[in-house]
């Protein structure tokens, strides 16, 4: 991909208007990608490097050959469905990379007479500028992100990068009102123990004490290679997962 489309996917500040938006893959119905059923789009590209991604191929920039998919095609696919839908979700990859064009895709949203009534929903691993929450915040109506460890050197493990963004993200929406749920994703022997599940909780309930929060219990097909020799959440760890996060406050608790 050349400097001058990389420089219009990611962000904000772009040059002009951004009209179409990389998308790799569409789920038209979903259950698990926010409240009611969705619509899904799978945005390419992602700043993460995660060990336990299950969507490593949406990580690399688009590619030059990769076509964008325009706002209008995309409002007019959510159309034809819509009297199955509750809302839509972005998703990747990361959403955000793609920032305009999220925020034209849920401008148009708002108004066609039609499919407005749709709730607009980010899927995120909160690794974003504050400008890009500036320029989705009046068009979004909730935010699901993804916290890989509450630990900055384990998250750095996890996905190749700092963790310093991702909790500005997620205070910084739930103060916005925007911050629907923040996913964990828990791995045994890495970030699973009762202390460190008890000390994300904490931080957590300091940010929003009725927040949302979801386990995603990691799971090893459709793995990477290096990550297949991990560990999967046994019953009784989830049992324990959910009785420490309880114990510690959380009252809004679901497991994936």
């Amino acid at each position: 991909m050349s400097p001058e489309a990389g420089s219009e996917v990611r962000g904000v500040g772009t040059r002009g208007a951004v009209v179409g938006g990389y998308v790799t893959d569409i789920d038209r119905a979903s259950a698990v990608d926010g409240p009611g059923n969705r619509y899904v789009l799978f945005l390419q590209g992602c700043q993460f490097d995660c060990l336990v991604c299950h969507n490593s191929c949406t990580i690399p920039p688009p590619p030059r050959w990769m076509v964008p998919t325009s706002v209008d095609e995309t409002l007019a696919d959510i159309r034809s469905v819509e009297p199955f839908l509750s809302g839509i979700t972005v998703t990747g990859g990361e959403a955000t990379l793609q920032a305009p064009f999220v925020h034209a895709l849920f401008t148009g949203l708002r108004a066609d007479p039609v499919i407005r009534g749709l709730t607009a929903f980010v899927d995120t691993n909160g690794d974003a500028e504050a400008e890009v929450w500036e320029l989705l915040a009046p068009v979004t109506d909730g935010v699901m992100v993804d916290l890989k460890a509450l630990d900055d050197e384990m998250h750095v493990v996890l996905t190749g990068t700092s963790n310093t963004r991702v909790l500005a993200s997620i205070t910084s929406l739930a103060a916005r009102g925007l911050l629907y749920e923040v996913r964990l994703l828990l791995v045994p022997g890495l970030n699973d123990s009762d202390e460190v599940l008890d000390r994300t909780a904490s931080w957590l309930l300091g940010v929003d004490p009725d927040l949302r929060v979801r386990i995603n219990a990691f799971r090893r097909d459709g793995v990477r290679p290096c990550a297949r020799d991990l560990l999967e959440p046994r019953a009784e760890d989830l049992d324990r997962y959910r009785s420490v996060l309880s114990a510690a406050g959380i009252r809004q608790l679901t497991t994936y």
